[in-house]
């Protein structure tokens, strides 16, 4: 019986480590010649209000706390093409 807990506390630890994990980015040059530094960011989620940048959260790489605001809906503010939230997705 202990052996089963142990072995389902592990698998638990394992599938909440994999589900979480973050990201490593490698560095890049933008289309511009900017030269992107080597980063890491969250798991990528439909969520807004859980990224680094929006208030309160706090990057646990740098330490810095997210000045965007948290949206009481979770989704990115309507200005989002403007903010650089959906920078990476096609204007049609």
């Amino acid at each position: 019986m202990k052996k089963l807990i142990a072995v389902l506390g592990l698998a638990l630890v394992v599938f909440a480590g994999a589900v979480s994990a973050d990201q490593s980015v490698r560095g890049y040059y933008r289309n511009d010649g900017t030269y992107v530094q080597p980063h890491y960011r969250s798991s990528p989620d439909r969520s807004y209000n859980n990224n680094w940048s929006v208030s309160p959260n706090v990057n646990p790489y740098t330490g810095e706390r997210g000045a965007r605001q948290p949206t009481y809906n979770d989704r990115p503010p309507n200005n989002s093409w403007d903010n650089g939230y959906n920078s990476n997705r096609r204007r049609w």
